[in-house]
């Protein structure tokens, strides 16, 4: 069976991101755009658009479509906007947020994953979006400052590296807690305060190289 991934795209689009508050028309667009099933390995591109976290390589996983939108969402992206995003894995994350942004920089510490991103952005034609194989806690300093920083995937907390990155004014989207405890929050710098907030509960998949601290006891 070949399936209709224009009809399928359209059908996420309606039941699980305007279901779930999301209702930015800007966000919405995006999604209708960006072909998920490209983002995908093969064998899996008929599941591209269940409301399901997919996974691409041991332990990496494409979020799922509804709390992606939240937190795309959530950062208010401007068309004149800089983007980090951290932890890109086959790059879908960041060719949404290209078709929000003027230009994307996105960091992937797996190599292989980082290859496959920047491979499917360049057949999309996602051409101001730039792939960099890097430890994602450092960010990329180089690049900075940001007007948006999103991490694509949960976290114990956001290291100060990241936040550091920020534009005055600019805006970091995080899920922080793993499971039932994953909060979303939004943390905006404000001269050289950053400030952050909750904004709603949110599960997703702990994001490699954020793990809790080991705390030892003696």
């Amino acid at each position: 069976m070949t399936s209709d991934f224009s009809l399928l795209r359209r059908h996420m689009v309606d039941s699980q991101l305007r279901t779930t508050s999301i209702s930015a028309l800007d966000v919405l667009e995006a999604f209708l755009s960006v072909p998920r099933e490209a983002f995908v390995p093969a064998r899996k591109r008929d599941l591209a658009y269940i409301d399901e976290d997919i996974e691409v390589a041991a332990g990496r996983y494409l979020m799922e479509p509804s709390p992606l939108g939240k937190l795309v969402q959530l950062a208010a992206i401007k068309p004149d906007d800089v983007v980090l995003d951290v932890g890109c894995t086959t790059g879908y994350s960041a060719a949404i947020l290209s078709r929000l942004a003027s230009s994307v920089i996105a960091i992937e510490a797996d190599e292989d994953l980082a290859a496959r991103a920047t491979d499917a952005l360049s057949e999309l034609g996602y051409d101001n979006v730039v792939v960099l194989n890097r430890p994602l806690r450092d960010g990329c300093a180089q690049e900075a400052p940001y007007d948006v920083i999103l991490i694509d995937g949960a976290v114990d907390e956001v290291p100060q590296a990241l936040k550091d990155q920020l534009r005055d004014g600019g805006r970091l989207v995080a899920v922080e807690g793993v499971g039932n405890a994953g909060v979303a929050s939004i943390y905006v710098r404000d001269g050289n305060v950053v400030s952050g907030r909750r904004a709603f509960n949110c599960s997703v998949r702990l994001l490699p190289g954020f793990e809790p601290k080991v705390q030892f006891q003696f």
